[in-house]
């Protein structure tokens, strides 16, 4: 076992240098190949908290936990903040601190490791290159327990982790916690006539008169990444975010010099799936590309039109995906209605630190049966998926 580390926490990502956050696994796009996840660049969360989307203002102060040796060389890191709310982690564990601050105890504040309002799997122990991982990622699982209880608050949750590093929590006695999204997962398809070649024929024909309707009205659409971003576009998306995300959330999470600066530092890591109508731009969604995958984040629009949020959103990711080579999109929470769109359950991760030993097994218990619940609905869920049953069968296959 490693000797002589320490873990340091810092409140900001002004706080270490962008080429040293660079050196961790997942966070940098790394010539001749390596996993990397957009979300986890020092452009994008030091753009979360520069624009003042997630800021102590907004109830999510940095507490990012960096581990390092005698020299001061970084070993390993955990994104992760103190939060006074439960809102933007698309994880829902109000009803815990309900039950706990009910019976007299304090739930707020807590430990959060994750991305800020980015319902994304992706690595949260984060080894420097060149590290042995799971030695790394068990030291900075057990520093984060230390970290919580020094601080003395209820808890530390770390949200949509990858099962392969499930087994550092598990061994320190974290909870584990699963969920559903769903995914179209790239069985190697030329196009996506191809995809369309594996469904049932009743779906393939309901799919092809739904992308026809979503372009009625002389809809286009475009695809614009890197130097296409200009603070008009951005000034467009915007009102789109603004006019959708105050009608479904009530107050948007994200500000406009958020974009601006995803825009300047991180633009060909940003695709926006724009559609026009009459000459100008009347909704649109953003992604985010990584080396495997196509994050769909969030859409918009002023107008509305049947179909087009499928086509926006669902459809024209599958089209892009198909054209990079990558391997799946990830569209964001929940959705059954992605089901008939080709978009297959997939479960999701979380492990849990509960300090109060009466709510941790309260928790547990719960946590237990929907496991099971998120077992048995995945699993009927991929029963009436719109592929024909042979080849489900062997996409199942394929990911054994």
């Amino acid at each position: 076992m490693m000797q002589n580390v320490t873990i340091r926490v810092i409140s900001s990502f002004k706080d270490i240098a962008p080429d040293k956050w660079a050196s961790l696994e997942g966070t940098a796009k790394i010539p001749g190949g390596g996993s990397y996840h957009p979300f986890l660049s020092h452009a994008f969360l030091s753009a979360l908290e520069e624009s003042g989307s997630a800021s102590p203002e907004t109830g999510w102060l940095g507490h990012h936990l960096l581990m390092e040796n005698e020299a001061g060389e970084l070993l390993g890191a955990i994104p992760c903040y103190l939060k006074s709310h439960s809102r933007g982690e698309y994880v829902f564990d109000q009803g815990w601190a309900d039950a706990f601050e009910r019976a007299g105890g304090r739930y707020y504040p807590k430990l959060q490791c994750s991305i800020p309002f980015t319902p994304a799997t992706g690595p949260r122990l984060l080894p420097a290159r060149g590290q042995e991982a799971g030695e790394i990622q068990l030291l900075l699982a057990g520093g984060l327990k230390q970290v919580a209880d020094q601080l003395g608050v209820s808890s530390a949750h770390i949200t949509f982790l990858p099962e392969d590093e499930l087994p550092a929590f598990e061994t320190l006695d974290y909870l584990h916690r699963t969920d559903q999204q769903f995914h179209f997962i790239n069985k190697g398809y030329a196009d996506h006539e191809a995809f369309l070649a594996e469904l049932s024929s009743s779906k393939r024909k309901n799919l092809r008169k739904e992308r026809r309707h979503a372009l009625e009205g002389g809809i286009e659409i475009d695809w614009l990444t890197g130097s296409d971003l200009t603070e008009d576009i951005w000034d467009q998306f915007y009102a789109f975010y603004m006019d959708t995300g105050s009608r479904k959330w009530g107050r948007p999470y994200l500000t406009r010099e958020f974009y601006s600066l995803i825009g300047e530092r991180m633009a060909d890591d940003v695709l926006l799936v724009m559609a026009k109508r009459e000459g100008r731009y009347i909704a649109g969604a953003i992604n985010f590309i990584g080396s495997e995958a196509l994050y769909g984040r969030h859409w918009g629009c002023i107008e509305d039109h049947p179909f087009l949020h499928f086509e926006v959103c669902y459809h024209q990711a599958i089209d892009f995906t198909l054209s990079k080579g990558l391997a799946r999109v990830e569209a964001g929470a929940q959705g059954e209605h992605k089901l008939a769109r080709g978009y297959l359950p997939v479960t999701t991760h979380s492990a849990h630190y509960i300090s109060h030993p009466g709510l941790r097994h309260a928790i547990s218990d719960y946590l237990e049966r929907e496991r099971r619940d998120v077992e048995y609905t995945g699993e009927y869920l991929a029963g009436h998926s719109p592929f024909r049953k042979g080849e489900l069968q062997r996409q199942a296959e394929c990911d054994e």
